[in-house]
């Protein structure tokens, strides 16, 4: 496990591309933490390794949205799925088991249907620290 601090929405984006570095086509990161925690922030930096970081915007209405890149970046926000069953979520094995990168915002709504290979992210907030802090915890 290791565990960051960040004190501005470029520093976790910062801190996403630094991580996307030792990321390959197949990863899947389960991203996980209250609203406003940075999670689309954190998104950004890894596009930004690939690709255009400019053009994320978080999925909930879609589910998923795919950016080109180097490698393609599957992005989603099921924060409207509540726990569905496995056959509900099926559609997401063509993502999961391709040559791309997964990032689910939001992911321990689907938590029983993600792969064992998938890698937790934990942003949290602590006020007494600033706004702007974030403790990034990665296991």
């Amino acid at each position: 496990m290791k565990r960051f601090e960040t004190y501005s929405s470029e520093e976790t984006r910062t801190l996403g591309k630094d991580l996307a570095k030792t990321l390959s086509p197949g990863a899947i990161l389960a991203l996980v933490g209250d609203l406003g925690c940075g999670k689309t922030a954190f998104v950004k930096g890894i596009v930004d390794a690939f690709g255009d970081g400019e053009e994320v915007t978080s999925p909930t209405f879609t589910l998923v949205n795919e950016y080109d890149g180097t490698t393609p970046i599957y992005h989603f926000d099921v924060y409207r799925l509540e726990h569905p069953s496995v056959e509900e979520c099926d559609w997401m094995d063509d993502y999961f088991f391709s040559d791309g990168i997964c990032l689910i915002e939001w992911a321990d709504n689907i938590r029983e249907v993600l792969p064992d290979n998938t890698l937790r992210i934990t942003f949290s907030k602590n006020p007494e620290k600033g706004e702007d802090y974030r403790e990034i915890t990665v296991c």
